[in-house]
Parts: C-alpha cells; sequence; structure tokens
C-alpha cells in the first residue's frame, strides 16, 4: 500500500513539472523568423513604463495603430476594439492583450496615452498603450501593412487595420476597415487564445 500511495505522489509530482515546464515553454523556445518579436526597439507605455514587444510573448495581441488627437478614425477604432474586447470569452481574457500602438510619439506622451485610456475605459491589465520614436513607429507600421501620413500639424490620414498576432508574435489575421463586423476577428482570437495552455 505504501509503494502505491509513494508512486502516486511520484507521477502527481511529476506531472505537476511538466505543465509547469510546458507553460514556461513558449519562452524558452526560438523566436521564429515571421515574429514580431525579432524587432528589437524599445517601446514606452501609458504608465511610463520601458518594454519590448517580446515582453507580450505568450498572450494573443490585437493591435491598432491610432493617434490620441484623432477625431475622424481613431474614435471609430477604439470603440472596436473595446467591443472587440468585451466578446472575448472570461476564459480567454488572460490569454489576450490588445495593444494600441500611437503613430503621433510628439503628442502621445504616456501621461497622453495614459488619459486616454482612462478616459475611454481601458483602464484594464488587458489594455497596453504604447509609444517609440518616430523611426520605430515607421518600422513598426510596416510590418502592420498601415500607411500613415501627417497632413497637418495635428492630423494624419491613416490605415484603419486591426491585427491579430498569435502567441508567438506571427500575424494571424487582419481586418480592414471602421464599424464593420469583426465576427472573424474574435473567431480569430479564440482560436488563437484556446491553443495556449
Amino acid at each position: 500500500m505504501k509503494k502505491i500511495i509513494l508512486f502516486v505522489i511520484a507521477s502527481l509530482l511529476l506531472i505537476g513539472c511538466n505543465s509547469k515546464e510546458e507553460k514556461q515553454g513558449i519562452k524558452d523556445k526560438p523566436i521564429t523568423d515571421l515574429s514580431i518579436y525579432n524587432l528589437p526597439e524599445k517601446w514606452t507605455n501609458q504608465d511610463g513604463k520601458d518594454i519590448e514587444l517580446k515582453e507580450l510573448r505568450g498572450k494573443v495581441l490585437v493591435m491598432v495603430m491610432i493617434y490620441t488627437s484623432c477625431k475622424a478614425a481613431c474614435p471609430r477604432l477604439v470603440a472596436d476594439m473595446r467591443h472587440i474586447e468585451e466578446r472575448i470569452p472570461e476564459e480567454y481574457k488572460d490569454k489576450v492583450q490588445l495593444v494600441l500602438v500611437s503613430i503621433d510619439p510628439t503628442v502621445d506622451t504616456p501621461k497622453r496615452l495614459k488619459d486616454f485610456s482612462i478616459e475611454n475605459k481601458m483602464t484594464g491589465n488587458q489594455w497596453v498603450f504604447l509609444r517609440s520614436n518616430e523611426e520605430n513607429t515607421r518600422e513598426f507600421a510596416a510590418v502592420l501593412a498601415v500607411n500613415y501620413k501627417k497632413i497637418s500639424p495635428i492630423d494624419f490620414s491613416h490605415s484603419n487595420i486591426i491585427s491579430v498576432f498569435n502567441a508567438e508574435g506571427e500575424l494571424a489575421f487582419q481586418q480592414e476597415g471602421l464599424g464593420v463586423s469583426y465576427d472573424k476577428t474574435v473567431s480569430k482570437i479564440k482560436e488563437e487564445a484556446a491553443k495556449i495552455e
């Protein structure tokens, strides 16, 4: 009987170790050539903390590029992101990060991004607002296929694209347009989140 109990305890300990290794595994795997985590740039979030994109690895990323002083397309994109977040099932919420990247780093300081997140009720841990310098922002926009151009001192013309990245930082899905049905976007987020242990 003692041998059986010891065997069961040993088996449970081994299972516990294996599942812990599996959870840590994604961070230990090499980053693939198609991953945005190859980009070495530093970004600053809405709390003034400097981060690298690879710190977001292991979660499904839903990304959009905006600027906070925008009065036309961005409020609609922000609303779309909020609606997408509302449709993510509870069991996947902690596996998804919603990321808004500024195309106007001069105006969008960390404080401005923080204020914007509060104004738009996007203050939970799932929301990340990022800014960098002009060069990094341009490079990142090119990766997302987002075009933008300054058309006045306070205004930009820009693409309206929501991108979904898998846990490895590889592009899984993109949706273009404002106020369109985001059923496919939500479906892809759920599909990718379900793959995360």
